[in-house]
């Protein structure tokens, strides 16, 4: 890969060299990752991402004989680059107990793949005239729905390869998900800026949230029939493009985001909209993702940063939420908790993945190598294995298995001050970071978060009085 030539670029490495293992040291606050010998084609694995100490040297002064003991002073992660899209890459999942990737992109394709040969092994093709924007599959694998700049929605049979429904709608659809337990799908679209909830077998629509264009008969019936009320209506507007919408895995509420830098989440019981956040963050949320358990809720944005919210108990009503920050230099395009909840991924416009510690609230691991942005992530059931998709029409999966044996990890820590403590509240081990030469955190970032003794806050502008 060409390098950039930037002095910010902590390892501007072109295709010189062909890497090895070997043990080296890291930048203590940041892992400096790029990759290198990327000439080859074809599934196997192709790469590795390279880290080294470079002090106070600039690097825009490097020259051959540096680059060359900068490769010796490595540790290895490796990756491999799948290659079959000729466009964005819009989104991406494990699945099939994660032997199987998913993918979609705006070459108006989706595309199963073999995660040990790492070539595709199913294309779902159609005649589209449009972007694909995302794909989402049920807990069983097997149906996927996707959604298109065409201004559709379509339910697939993953066996067969072939289209169950078509659903249409007023503009293009920007994102799209199917319920927990496979009941229902959710889908946005710009022209309405509205949230469509309808029947996954018999598409039947079972609600319709309209943005900023209302219209009254509509809302008339609403009214007649004491579905919702018009304070309730009016609260579940957006009045800018859904980016993302998604249900909870209770399949109680469905949360969307949208460039208006609002957070709503509509409930499937009541039909309203039970919680609004408008100021969480300062600039386009893109993204969101709950934990397994559903208890909390993770939010990403163009403003750099992330933030998870305790959506449950409703506790970011008096706290604050925790924010994850300095993780990317530009915008934040994607975010996905693991399994367990105890690590968050996200992807970023600065074509970097960020690996987070969400009990400690800090970033492990940064992974350089995309050519542009970063446009999704998916992380294995596991946690062994990461996939993120670009703009730059490629895969990557990143195996983390040996993550936490990279130095520049070990040295954050003993940097920070820190050890493996056991929460006082829930019993589970996270790490524990010193802030201060008396104080220690006791309890995990979950815990902290819904801790009563925290600084009981008046209600946020965020926050509707309503609520």
């Amino acid at each position: 890969m060409a390098a950039e030539g930037s002095c910010g670029d902590l390892l501007a490495l072109g295709p010189l060299l062909e890497p090895f293992p070997a043990k080296g040291r890291w930048d203590n606050r940041e892992l400096a990752a790029q990759v290198v010998g990327e000439g080859r084609k074809g599934p196997a694995w192709e790469g590795w991402v390279l880290g080294a100490v470079v002090g106070k040297v600039s690097l825009c002064v490097v020259n051959m004989a540096a680059r060359f003991l900068l490769v010796l002073l490595v540790l290895v992660i490796q990756f491999s680059i799948l290659r079959g899209h000729s466009d964005t890459v819009s989104s991406c999942h494990f699945c099939y107990g994660d032997t199987r990737l998913l993918s979609c992109s705006y070459d108006k394709t989706v595309k199963l793949w073999d995660v040990e040969k790492g070539f595709p092994i199913h294309i779902f093709e159609e005649q589209r005239t449009a972007p694909i924007s995302e794909c989402s599959l049920t807990p069983d694998d097997r149906r996927m729905v996707t959604s298109s700049y065409d201004n559709t929605v379509k339910a697939w049979d993953m066996g067969t390869g072939k289209i169950l429904w078509t659903a249409e709608h007023d503009g293009i659809v920007t994102s799209c998900n199917i319920s927990y337990d496979g009941r229902y799908v959710v889908s946005s679209s710009d022209r309405e800026i509205a949230i469509h909830i309808f029947d996954s077998v018999s598409t039947t629509v079972v609600a319709h949230i309209r943005g900023k264009t209302l219209d009254s008969y509509v809302l008339l019936i609403q009214l007649l029939n004491f579905i919702v009320s018009l304070d309730a209506f009016c609260m579940g507007r957006h009045k800018s493009t859904i980016t993302k919408c998604c249900f909870d895995p209770d399949n109680q509420r469905v949360t969307s985001i949208s460039y208006n830098k609002t957070i709503k989440l509509w409930d499937m019981i009541t039909r309203s909209t039970s919680i609004t956040i408008n100021e969480g963050h300062s600039n386009v949320i893109s993204d969101c993702c709950f934990t397994s358990g559903g208890h909390y809720l993770c939010t990403a944005s163009w403003d750099k940063s992330l933030k998870i919210w305790d959506i449950k108990r409703g506790e970011f009503q008096c706290h604050e939420p925790v924010s994850l920050n300095e993780g990317h230099e530009g915008s934040v395009s994607s975010c996905v908790f693991s399994q367990d909840a105890s690590r968050v991924v996200s992807g970023g416009y600065d074509k970097a993945v960020a690996i987070w510690d969400t009990d400690a609230g800090y970033k492990k691991l940064s992974l350089k190598g995309h050519w542009d942005w970063v446009t999704d992530v998916a992380i294995s059931r596991n946690k062994k294995w990461i996939l993120s998709a670009s703009k730059d029409s490629t895969l990557r999966l990143w195996n983390v298995e040996k993550m936490d044996d990279v130095p520049s990890v070990t040295e954050i820590r003993k940097e920070r001050g820190s050890k493996i403590a056991q929460c006082e509240k829930c019993e589970r081990p996270f790490l524990c970071l010193q802030h201060s030469d008396s104080e220690r955190i006791s309890k995990c970032v979950f815990c902290h978060l819904s801790s009563p003794l925290r600084k009981i806050l008046s209600f946020p502008p965020s926050v509707s009085p309503d609520l």
